[in-house]
């Protein structure tokens, strides 16, 4: 009678765990047969944890592209391939248990890698990823990048955390990111958030967004790319740092090529780049202007105290000086070969930015003279 009683007692609590876990799943799509909506609810009730889990194995924000007609078990396989899926089974239950299988959205979508099966499932039914579009410029420093969002104010993106984090003056996790191995301990992820348009969805915060944007880094500056910068003789981080002046140097994109070259043949020759930009990110906010870049500089500027005024200090600066786009780092990739050492604005070139080159000092004073 005991065993008997202690058996019933068991049923009954298994009978309760079992409702239990229906309820938590709903009652499932209206369309299903009975005999499908018990196996499926007896399916996702024993995964319940793994279905409050991480999908996938991902660790950096995921890209992915559903075309209008695209079938749930092809998403499937793409997202699992992305690595954000790491049991196709389960989600494509999930799906056709809640009747979504049928609604997945088409779209391009920016996945957090952290994402549930219950989670991704609502962002690709429901289209969270299509609702914010944010864009950054090439050439802006943090503190720019960090203002677009105090005013823009997008999803939960707190503009303070997003800077704390590119600053790194809180926790942040960059062990995903080969790049960023040899990192100094002391320096900021200027030059490293990628300058580009972003799709996130209305719960990304900080977080979300700094992986986003050094994942598009790791991917636009490819082996290819980081492989041209060894045989110019430069380590990642330089060739990022070089990229950050010729960013902010040359207007015209055609002409970075040209400008990185000059760059180079001072390099080679142990002349000090004195190059404006870099006394502008030295000399920081200016309050009377409400600006990062101070223009014009004076000549009292030039003498201004800091590591990253290459008016002083031969070579490069320590770091970045600004996030640059893809041109700019093909050209230091990539420059042209030249004899140049001076460049110049051509103040009568009929196109604002526009360049005019020099050999010598003395003919490059004669295109300077010749716009005062």
């Amino acid at each position: 009678m005991v065993v008997v009683s202690c058996a019933l007692a068991l049923m009954v609590v298994y009978g309760r765990y079992q409702q239990a876990q229906a309820t938590a799943l709903g009652s499932g799509a209206p369309n299903l047969n009975p005999v499908e909506r018990a196996y499926l609810q007896n399916y996702l009730s024993t995964r319940q944890e793994q279905l409050a889990g991480p999908a996938g194995s991902a660790i950096v924000p995921v890209r992915l592209t559903i075309t209008p007609g695209e079938t749930a078990q092809a998403i499937t396989n793409n997202l699992v391939a992305a690595g954000m899926l790491n049991d196709a089974q389960l989600f494509l239950n999930y799906l056709r248990y809640h009747g979504l299988d049928s609604q997945l959205e088409a779209g391009d979508f920016t996945l957090s890698p952290y994402l549930t099966i219950p989670e991704l499932a609502r962002a690709l039914s429901e289209g969270y990823a299509q609702d914010i579009t944010l864009r950054f410029l090439e050439g802006w420093r943090l503190e720019e990048m960090a203002r677009y969002l105090a005013v823009t104010t997008p999803a939960r993106i707190n503009a303070d955390a997003f800077l704390a984090i590119a600053r790194r003056q809180t926790d942040f996790d960059v062990s995903a990111y080969d790049f960023l191995v040899s990192l100094p301990a002391e320096a900021t992820l200027e030059g490293y958030l990628f300058p580009d348009t972003y799709r996130v969805p209305q719960d990304a915060d900080a977080v979300y967004l700094v992986d986003a944007m050094l994942a598009n880094f790791g991917q636009r500056v490819d082996p290819g790319l980081r492989q041209a910068f060894g045989a110019q003789g430069l380590s990642l981080r330089q060739a990022v740092t070089l990229a950050s002046i010729v960013e902010r140097e040359a207007v015209v994109v055609a002409e970075r090529p040209l400008v990185a070259s000059v760059f180079y043949n001072r390099l080679a020759q142990g002349m000090r780049l004195q190059t404006d930009p870099t006394v502008q990110y030295a000399l920081g906010y200016q309050a009377a202007t409400d600006n990062w870049w101070k223009s014009p500089l004076a000549l009292a500027d030039l003498q201004v105290d800091s590591p990253y005024n290459t008016y002083l200090i031969p070579g490069l600066p320590p770091g970045p000086i600004a996030n640059p786009g893809l041109a700019s780092l093909q050209a230091v990739a990539n420059p042209s070969t030249s004899d140049y050492l001076f460049f110049v604005v051509d103040c009568t070139a009929p196109t604002a930015g526009v360049h005019v080159f020099s050999v010598t000092y003395e003919e490059h004073l004669v295109y300077v003279q010749r716009c005062r």
